[in-house]
């Protein structure tokens, strides 16, 4: 019998041919980022673009090393995904109710590279929206089918919110470098009101995944974007406050869910004797 997602039950052929097709995405798109600068596409790498446009919603370059922490997700993923097929695991389903828009994500990741190696930005801004729209149906179907086990959180659940608040960061950036490029005035606010305006809106965005899906790991990406943008732009005054203060805010929104968690499952203490 089918599942409801009409991709096979676990064990069936269909399972398994989907699961080798996500192998083979998440390899496809290890080897097209590590192309991409070792090459690289178009004689720059994917650094070199972003540091020739000027734009006040970037991170420092230590920040984007959270890109091996998403490879390393998307190969549990891939993993996860190839033995549950294989064996039969029976697990919420999350992993192949995701595979579908997995592989719309790799192909708009590598896409997206040849497109921003070529300076073509309208281009690699569709492709970033396909990325995040991509992400954010995963995001959905893994909201409605809870982990079964911590293996299944931290290979499938993790990764893919990680990979969303990241998304979510480069999304901004690059509609900010996409904008700049095209000549656009800001109506005419300057450059550093408009990257403080962006970091406001990523916080606000950060907040409200943490308060409203209690989702730890995406804000800690936020965390770790918003200070990243602050080290880099510590001499933006406007910028720096906003960054530091939207960092804040989501560290302690987290903290206050880590609390909440600890205090709902903290057993009930024993009545008094008599």
């Amino acid at each position: 019998m089918a599942t409801p997602t009409g991709q096979g039950a676990p064990g069936s052929r269909p399972s398994v041919l989907l699961a080798v097709a996500v192998a083979v995405a998440t390899a496809a798109t290890l080897v097209v980022n590590y192309l991409a600068n070792s090459l690289p596409i178009n004689g720059q790498t994917t650094g070199d673009v972003t540091r020739r446009i000027e734009v006040f919603f970037v991170p420092a370059g230590y920040v984007f090393s959270i890109w091996s922490v998403i490879y390393l997700g998307l190969i549990a993923y891939s993993g996860y995904l190839v033995v549950s097929a294989i064996r039969g695991r029976r697990d919420s389903g999350a992993a192949r109710a995701a595979a579908p828009w997995y592989l719309l994500t790799a192909l708009a990741n590598c896409a997206w590279l040849f497109a921003w190696h070529h300076n073509a930005f309208p281009v690699s801004m569709l492709l970033m929206l396909v990325l995040l729209g991509s992400l954010i149906f995963i995001y959905l179907r893994c909201d409605a089918r809870p982990a079964a086990s911590a293996v299944e959180l931290w290979s499938v659940h993790i990764p893919f919110r990680v990979y969303l608040g990241w998304i979510s960061v480069a999304t901004i950036a690059n509609a900010t470098v996409t904008l700049d490029d095209a000549g656009w005035d800001g109506f005419g606010l300057s450059e550093p009101a408009w990257g403080t305006i962006m970091v406001i809106v990523a916080a606000a965005l950060g907040l409200l995944m943490v308060l409203r899906h209690s989702d730890i790991a995406f804000g800690l990406v936020l965390v770790w974007a918003l200070v990243g943008i602050a080290v880099r732009l510590s001499e933006t005054t406007s910028v720096l406050i906003a960054a530091l203060s939207g960092a804040s805010a989501l560290t302690v929104a987290v903290i206050v869910i880590l609390l909440r968690r600890s205090s709902s499952r903290a057993p009930a203490a024993a009545p008094r004797q008599q």
